[in-house]
Parts: structure tokens; C-alpha cells; sequence
């Protein structure tokens, strides 16, 4: 099956069945002849189905009350055709049924990770990595074995209920008064039991995440754990979520239990109030014995089918809460939009710019970033340095747009972020973030993860540069070597030495280090600012970084405070005018080491 994009399933968040069907429908279209040829054995199966009671009844009054013995053979011989028939449409409704069920969860799983990695870090932090993981998960599962049932079920039991009915009307009209009670029996328990479980759905979906978050969360922060000891918290803040989701499961799965003993006690006495007035309308006439029995089918098969949409209306609700949450995901307006194409003409010469720029948190009281400004340009080196919460990789992090200014304007190669086109803007960026990433593959496909293209002498010259390329020829299959996911085989310093390789052999106009030199010993970060130099002659580099010694050759530093800033110069110029960097400057150098840079600082204004 040819997979058609963008088909989306849109559920409401409260239970509304009718616009459910209506949406659902909507979102089968791409495989309307399917569903054509599910509708049309679903159509046989009903049909054959029911032609075995009428014959039954014949072979009652016409072949055993007469004793035609030719008249049982024919109308036998009938039957098994019917039967027949009845098994090929049910064949066919279950392969179709399941197949286009398949389909809708595999096109939905596809449309929620495109819609997730569109996703800002806003929409990130909204709805948090676990809620994310668990709606393209078990939200996906619960809505396809819901599809699956009501493509089966849905068409088939109203089919079957109301074809009987009339069957049963023509059959015995005298006798039809006991399926409509039975009928509103039904209806009435299936409504008393969704009123009561379908808010715990809700809360079952939302403990779920819970629960997925707390694992995430644990998996992920192991070492620390371990290293403080507190194996027994974590545990018991788990069993208590543990304890929560099993309660509300619990209720749901009791309540359920209610219903197939519910049903069959009136399944039971359907059958049993249709032999009792049989038996009484029989005494006026014996041929009625099998219109009794014929009617005794009929209202079976109703009632069946009333069993097979009150197990379907049980299920629903909770696959509505899935499907609501899917919703979401689906139909959420990221908030960084993309044009279609570049609106102007960006300049042939690199720069970043910011100007006037602010940036507030969704829902933070006051601005991260308030009323920046500057401009880098080909071949300079800016750095950015303040204490941790200053706002360093915010301001980086408005550049390749993974959040937007709320005021102000960043403008790359002269021209506003929020005009380009994404890969236009993505081709010009080389992106260290502050946390090294790695993915599961293998040295080069990492190193190329930017750079699909790149030739072998370029992915040597990028782990050259980066420091990388000492560590990577020591192991045993060199570029090959297996990387595991998160990287988690290789150490710290190795993981941020192949990220600043992956941005290297991108070749970009403008390098983005966010604290990408942390993990590094001093004499390598010195090698690998040196090698950098070599290739970033014609580019500009914007690098976040905590130590002095990193960033004290830059062209401009930058130094931030609370989200502003508070000085702008050169090392030398700064250590003279800005109190701020005087502060982080003497909090990493000895009084002896200091008191040399505060020399050599005015020697060199006295010289320039």
C-alpha cells in the first residue's frame, strides 16, 4: 500500500461518536477501495448470515412437520452455500479490516514524528518528552486496535441488528415487543458504564505519562542516583505512581468485568422470554414452531450485535482519549513557522546580528534576554561569557531558530531569520550544542551526520581539527568503530570532540559553540582553537563558554548578567572597564596569574 501523506485522525475531546464516524471516515479516504471491498463483504457475510434462520424454519415446517425428507436435503444443501458464502465475507471484512487498520496506525506514527521534529523547543518543554513518547506509542496502539475493531464490528453489527429486526418483524410481529426490551436493556447498561469509566480513561492516560516520565527520568540520571545513594527514593516515588496507575486500572478493569455477565444475563433471558411465549403461541398453532425457532435466531443475532457495539463502546472512550491526544500533537501551530522560500537576498558576506533583541520563557515573569545587541562578521571570533543562568545558549539558540525572539531582530547575513527558508538557514549553520549528542551508528556516520556528501579526506581533516582523529585511528575499526546510542561508549571530552567534528565537515558560514570546549583538558582546547582558526578565516564563530581561558583571543567578548549586557570589548579592554568580568576573570586565575593579565592588559592599551 502506497502510503498518502498528511492524513490526519481528529477526534474530539469529549465523546461525540457521530463526529467521531464523520472525521473518521475522512481520514480512511486513501484507501476508499479497500474500505469499499471491507463494506462489501461485511455486506455478504450479514446477508448469508441470516438466510440460515428463514431455512432453518422452512426445514421445520416443511421438511420435519410433513415429513418431506427431500425438502431437508435441499434446503440443507442451501444452507451449507450460505454458510459458505457467510465465511468468505468474514475472511475477507477481518484480512481488509486489519490491513487498513495497520495502515492508519503507521500513517499516524509517521505524522506525529514529521510533527514532533517541526516542534520548537517551546512545544518541547509543553508537552514534555515523555507525554511525546507516550502519544506515538501506546496512544497509537490504542487508536489501532480501535480502528481495527471498528472496521470489523462497527459496520458489521448495525448491518446484523437491524436486517434481523426486520427479519424477525416478518418472522413473528407478534413476538418483536421482546427484542425491543432487551434492546433498551442494553443500551441503558452501556451508557450507565461509559459514565463511569470514561473519566478514569483520562486519568489513566495522564498517569501513564507519569509513569514513562519517572522511568525516562531514572534511566537517564542512573549515575547520579547511584552516586548519591538513593536508589530507595527513586523507588518509592515510583511505587507510588505504580500504585496509582494499578488502583485506577483496577477500577476500569472491575467495572468491565460487569459487563459481558451483564449481557449475558440478558442474552439469557431473551432466549429464555422467546421460548416461553413460543411455547404459549404454539398451543393455537404447532407450524409455529419454527418461526419460533427462526425468531429465537433473529433476536440472538441482535443481541450479539448489541454485545459486539457495547464491547466497542467500552473500548471507545479510551482510544477517544488517545486519539484527543494525538490531536494535539497533530494540530499544534509551531510557533516557529517557516516560509516556503527565503524572502530576500541575504548578503554574499557572513554576519549575525542581533538587534534590540529580548526573549522571554513561555510563562517566566520576567525576559531571559533583554534589549541585546551586536554584530559578527566574517572572520571574527565573538564570545559570550556571564555566570550560569545569564542567558549564554539562549542567545546562541536564537540564531538556527530553536526559539523565537519575542522582540528585536536577529538577522543572519543581513537578512531576519524568520525570512528563510529552513534548509537555507540550516546550510549556513555549524551547531555545537551545550550537551553532546551523539547517535547510535558509527564514527563517520556521526561525523557526516551534517554532511551526507562528505569524502573521506574531508571527514579526516574535520576529526583532525577537532582534536578527534588521535582517539578515533586508536580504535580497532578506526572510522567504522561502533557508536552506541547517546554515545554512552565513548567518555565526555571523545563525545564533544566528534560534535565539533560533525560541524567541521559541514563547512558553514557561521559556527555555533555552546560550551562545546567544557569537557576538554586545556592543552587540547588551546590545540583545537588553533586548528579552528584555519578554517573559519571567512566565517564567523559565536562561542558560549565558561572558562577565560577559552575565549580571552576572541575579537569581541560579550559578557552577560541576568539576561543583559553589561560589557562589550576585547579581553583587555574588558578587564579595565567591566567589574563583571574582573569577577569571573580572578575567580579562575591565581593573584599571581591575575595581576599578569591586568599587566599585560594596559601594556597592550597603552600600545594600541
Amino acid at each position: 500500500m502506497k502510503r498518502k501523506p498528511k492524513a490526519y485522525l481528529v477526534l474530539p475531546d469529549k465523546v461525540c461518536y457521530n463526529g467521531w464516524v464523520f472525521k473518521l471516515l475522512k481520514y480512511l479516504k486513501p484507501y476508499w477501495w479497500q474500505v469499499l471491498i471491507l463494506l462489501a463483504s461485511v455486506a455478504l457475510q450479514t446477508w448469508s448470515t441470516l438466510q440460515l434462520p428463514a431455512l432453518m424454519s422452512e426445514i421445520v415446517n416443511k421438511g420435519i412437520v410433513t415429513g418431506d425428507t427431500a425438502d431437508i436435503w435441499s434446503t440443507g444443501g442451501l444452507m451449507l452455500v450460505w454458510v459458505a458464502l457467510s465465511v468468505v465475507g468474514a475472511v475477507l471484512s477481518s484480512f481488509f479490516s486489519s490491513r487498513v487498520g495497520t495502515a492508519v496506525a503507521r500513517d499516524m506514527r509517521t505524522d506525529l514524528y514529521e510533527k514532533i521534529l517541526s516542534f520548537s523547543f517551546a512545544e518541547i518543554d509543553k508537552f514534555s518528552t515523555a507525554s511525546l513518547i507516550t502519544r506515538t506509542t501506546n496512544d497509537v496502539i490504542q487508536v489501532q486496535q480501535t480502528m481495527v475493531m471498528i472496521l470489523s464490528m462497527l459496520l458489521r453489527a448495525p448491518m446484523m441488528a437491524i436486517t434481523a429486526i426486520f427479519q424477525a418483524i416478518a418472522t413473528a410481529p407478534n413476538m418483536t415487543w421482546i427484542i425491543a426490551l432487551a434492546v433498551v436493556v442494553v443500551l441503558a447498561l452501556v451508557i450507565l458504564i461509559l459514565a463511569i469509566v470514561m473519566p478514569k480513561f483520562k486519568i489513566f492516560q495522564q498517569l501513564l505519562d507519569k509513569i514513562t516520565l519517572l522511568t525516562r527520568e531514572n534511566l537517564t540520571g542512573l549515575r547520579v542516583i547511584r552516586a548519591f545513594n538513593n536508589e530507595k527514593l527513586e523507588k518509592r516515588k515510583f511505587e507510588a505512581a505504580n500504585s496509582e496507575i494499578t488502583g485506577v486500572y483496577l477500577f476500569i478493569n472491575k467495572v468491565m468485568a460487569l459487563t459481558s455477565p451483564l449481557i449475558m444475563f440478558v442474552f439469557n433471558g431473551t432466549t429464555l422470554l422467546c421460548i416461553w411465549v413460543g411455547i404459549s403461541l404454539m398451543q393455537e398453532d404447532i407450524s409455529y414452531l419454527g418461526d419460533m425457532m427462526a425468531f429465537m435466531q433473529y433476536a440472538i443475532q441482535v443481541i450479539m450485535s448489541f454485545l459486539f457495539l457495547t464491547v466497542l463502546f467500552v473500548i471507545l472512550p479510551r482510544a477517544n482519549v488517545s486519539a484527543s491526544r494525538i490531536n494535539t500533537i497533530l494540530h499544534t501551530r509551531p510557533k516557529v513557522i517557516w516560509p516556503k522560500k527565503t524572502v530576500g537576498t541575504p548578503e554574499k558576506t557572513s554576519s549575525v546580528e542581533f538587534k534590540k533583541v529580548s526573549f522571554a520563557y513561555a510563562g517566566a515573569e520576567v525576559n531571559a534576554l533583554e534589549n541585546i545587541s551586536f554584530k559578527a562578521v566574517a572572520g571574527e571570533t565573538v564570545a559570550f561569557i556571564g555566570s550560569t543562568g545569564s542567558g549564554k545558549s539562549t542567545l546562541v539558540n536564537l540564531v538556527p531558530r530553536l526559539y523565537d525572539a519575542t522582540a528585536g531582530t536577529v538577522l543572519v547575513d543581513g537578512l531576519d531569520v524568520k525570512a528563510y527558508e529552513k534548509d537555507d538557514l540550516m546550510r549556513r549553520l555549524g551547531y555545537v550544542p551545550q550537551r553532546a549528542v551523539l547517535f547510535s551508528g558509527n564514527v563517520k556516520s556521526n561525523i557526516t551526520f551534517g554532511n551526507l556528501t562528505a569524502t573521506p579526506s574531508e571527514i579526516e581533516q574535520a576529526a583532525k581539527i577537532s582534536q578527534a582523529k588521535e582517539f578515533i585511528e586508536k580504535l580497532e575499526e578506526q572510522y567504522n568503530s561502533h557508536i552506541a546510542q547517546g554515545g554512552t561508549n565513548v567518555s565526555g571530552g571523545q563525545k564533544q570532540r566528534l560534535s565539533i567534528a560533525r560541524a567541521v565537515a559541514k563547512n558553514p558560514e557561521i559556527y555555533i559553540f555552546d560550551d562545546s570546549f567544557s569537557a576538554l583538558d586545556l592543552k587540547t582546547d588551546a590545540k583545537l582553537r588553533r586548528e579552528l582558526k584555519t578554517i573559519t578565516k571567512n566565517a564567523v564563530v559565536l562561542i558560549v563558554a565558561q572558562r577565560v581561558s577559552t575565549i580571552k583571543d576572541a575579537d569581541q567578548i560579550i559578557v552577560l548578567d541576568e539576561g543583559r549586557v553589561v560589557g562589550k570589548g576585547k579581553h583587555s579592554e574588558l578587564l579595565e572597564t567591566c567589574a563583571v568580568y574582573r569577577e569571573i576573570v580572578q575567580s579562575q586565575f591565581s593573584d599571581q596569574e591575575y595581576q599578569a593579565e591586568v599587566k599585560a592588559a594596559k601594556k597592550e592599551q597603552k600600545d594600541a
